[in-house]
């Protein structure tokens, strides 16, 4: 009875041992819920148990994508010797604090938000606390609508652009303007955004010639949540340019978001003149079209058209948004002044 007795102490021991040497984190300071922005940034802090040796702390913040702190090439946060740690971090909506085996590599952004398991021996995500006015934008009314223009930076596209709010307005016609600046030495882009989210329905837009880009110059107009990460940011693309090459057979695509998803693209060559884009986005379907001329029931001669029917996502928070921005080349680099004109906007439901 009692070698059972000690055998049984024994296993229970060994149990409680490995309990303990569970990980645990826990937070100390929690930054507020709000848009991010390379200058928006606080501070994120908290306590760490059961953490081994080597092992070290990787902070992500979601504002659009979950992005990792403070910055891609400055990703790991040190462990103290009273078990604490802290850094800066840029704003987002919520927090990803992981504690991670040395060989852990993060990725500088994802659309969804990390898990536990392999390098990550733990994680904890969380809330802002609170909150903080959105980035401050410009109001525009356009086609009807009230829209609102960026005026910080933004890394859409794979870049950090610079944005400048007098790069987006509508003149005595009521068109709305795009430009791409050069201010001290900094490129500064154009991005207007709808206030209000559409969802399903018929999007179309009447743009004048953008056949002759320069290779690093791209125009966007898209739908885009930025709260659905895991929704891939209910996404639908078409975009015109050449990602900075100075020769491409087509300038211009289609997409479903991820991108990277075989059949999520269809690419076209986009003609001179003025064209007319047209997305219904309907359940389970995303019909694409452009036709010449400036035709608002899409009776102009085709172009080029395509349909999603995979991946198509949801109507939820996004916005129907035009982007222009420029995109890194060594080789074509931009080189003078942008701009695009958008005759007209209009949805029908």
């Amino acid at each position: 009875m009692l070698i059972v007795i000690c055998l049984l102490g024994a296993v229970l021991a060994c149990r409680s041992q490995k309990i303990q040497a569970s990980p645990s984190l826990s937070f100390t300071k929690i930054p507020p819920a709000a848009q991010g922005g390379r200058e928006r940034v606080a501070t994120i802090s908290g306590e760490v148990s059961g953490a081994r040796p080597g092992q070290r702390i990787v902070i992500y913040a979601q504002s659009g994508p979950w992005w990792v702190q403070p910055w891609p090439d400055h990703p790991f946060v040190t462990i103290q010797s009273d078990s604490t740690w802290s850094s800066p971090t840029h704003l987002g909506y919520k927090y990803a604090v992981l504690l991670v085996d040395p060989d852990y590599r993060p990725e500088a952004t994802m659309d969804a938000a990390p898990t536990e398991g392999g390098l990550v021996a733990a994680l904890k995500i969380v809330k802002g606390v609170g909150s903080l006015p959105d980035l401050p934008t410009v109001p525009l009314h356009f086609s009807g609508y009230d829209w609102k223009v960026r005026t910080v930076s933004s890394a859409r596209g794979g870049v950090n652009n610079l944005f400048d709010g007098g790069n987006a307005w509508t003149d005595r016609s009521g068109r709305l303007h795009l430009r791409i600046t050069k201010k001290s030495g900094s490129w500064y882009c154009a991005e207007a955004d709808l206030t209000r989210s559409l969802g399903y329905g018929t999007y179309t837009v009447v743009v004048r010639d953008t056949s002759n880009l320069e290779p690093a110059a791209i125009l966007s107009m898209n739908t885009f949540d930025a709260t659905a990460g895991e929704e891939h940011f209910r996404e639908l693309d078409l975009e015109i340019g050449r990602w900075g090459k100075a020769r491409n057979e087509n300038n211009a695509q289609y997409g479903v978001q991820p991108f990277y998803i075989p059949g999520n693209v269809a690419q076209f060559n986009e003609p001179s003149g003025i064209l007319t884009h047209i997305l219904r986005w309907e359940p389970e379907s995303a019909n694409f079209e452009t036709v010449r001329g400036s035709s608002l029931n899409g009776d102009g001669p085709v172009v080029s058209r395509h349909i999603f029917t995979s991946g198509v996502p949801s109507p939820g928070s996004e916005v129907f948004q035009f982007i222009l921005y420029a995109v890194p080349s060594d080789r074509n680099p931009l080189q003078k002044e942008t701009e695009v004109v958008v005759e007209k906007f209009e949805y029908l439901p």
